[in-house]
């Protein structure tokens, strides 16, 4: 999801940019007042990757998100202001003009009266609101709905989504709400996207830290790719380090990452520390270093092409992978 202000036509499609070339496959942007509902139209035809819009307390900015040409609509029933009773239009809204719409429920704005009832934001409290308001759409014959249940507990999650399993067919959106900063969020939402996916349920997930939006689809991608749910683009190997260290690993393994972020092309880099599993974690990989005493052996897909100095390891590895890269674009 972005975090731009909408309204802001130009920041709001650099930043859409940014998480495209990151790897993002749909974007949501923010549409709490009418500039930013204004500022739609221009957005949906431009961005590069299908927009949804996420709407709260004005139901008249559904209709506006439609007319837009967004590709979805985010409605969030437990602050949504008159919901109910403009069902019937936003169905036949939404209906002609082939856009779906998520149902998004989060624990932090649970309707008070599911909230009254259950006394907390349980998983049974989660999924009896988004299915009312589903059936509120069923009502007026309208079905292509998404629903996203959301907790900053990945227990939660998991059971809720679970639930929503059992009784439903609809697509569900994963995520874990106000998961926390970058390491906390990461591991809350790998905890509940792992499990989860795993058993097949969830068709689209977000990765919500408090961290910038493209560090959010990183996120994500390394999970999916970690689940074998999407192509692997740059994966790095390297170990924890321990007493057999003759280099400075933590440090090489970030100047590695560093080097290679946004490389084009799929590769597995292993960055190991030691004799006793560097050279066949090296051998496994595409491109790899076995280091010790102040040097690092390099590996090409099983092959030691070259020992180099600690200070050239990441300069020799980029060198071999771009051209490994040469020969595969050939």
């Amino acid at each position: 999801m972005t975090t731009t202000v909408t309204a802001d036509i130009d920041a709001t499609l650099r930043q859409v940019a940014e998480i495209t070339a990151a790897g993002c496959d749909l974007v949501r942007v923010a549409v709490p007042s009418q500039d930013d509902a204004d500022a739609l139209p221009a957005i949906t035809a431009k961005s590069p990757i299908p927009v949804i819009a996420d709407i709260h307390f004005q139901p008249r900015y559904v209709f506006a998100a439609i007319d837009a040409g967004c590709a979805a609509v985010r409605v969030n029933p437990g602050n949504i202001r008159a919901f109910d009773d403009k069902v019937g239009q936003i169905a036949k809204a939404a209906a002609a003009a082939g856009v779906p719409i998520r149902i998004g429920v989060n624990a932090g704005s649970l309707d008070p009266k599911v909230l009254a009832r259950h006394g907390s934001a349980t998983p049974a409290a989660l999924v009896e609101s988004a299915l009312w308001e589903c059936s509120l759409f069923e009502e007026h014959g309208f079905t292509d709905l998404k629903i996203a249940v959301k907790h900053h507990d990945p227990l939660t999650v998991i059971d809720a989504n679970r639930l929503l399993a059992a009784r439903c067919d609809y697509p569900l959106h994963l995520g874990v709400t106000e998961a926390g900063p970058a390491l906390q969020g990461t591991v809350k939402s790998a905890v509940a996207f792992g499990v989860l996916l795993a058993e097949g349920i969830g068709d689209t997930i977000r990765v919500s830290l408090s961290a910038p939006p493209v560090e959010q689809v990183k996120a994500g991608i390394h999970i999916l790719t970690s689940l074998g749910l999407r192509p692997k683009r740059l994966e790095i190997v390297s170990c924890p380090g321990c007493g057999r260290l003759q280099v400075d690993l933590h440090r090489l393994a970030a100047r590695v990452e560093a080097a290679f972020d946004g490389f084009p092309h799929p590769l597995r880099v292993a960055v190991m520390g030691c004799v006793v599993n560097g050279p066949g974690e090296s051998r496994e990989a595409d491109i790899g270093v076995s280091c010790g005493n102040g040097k690092g052996q390099i590996f090409i897909r099983g092959r030691v092409v070259a020992t180099v100095p600690e200070a050239r390891i990441v300069d020799t590895l980029l060198e071999h992978a771009l051209l490994l890269a040469e020969q595969h674009d050939r």
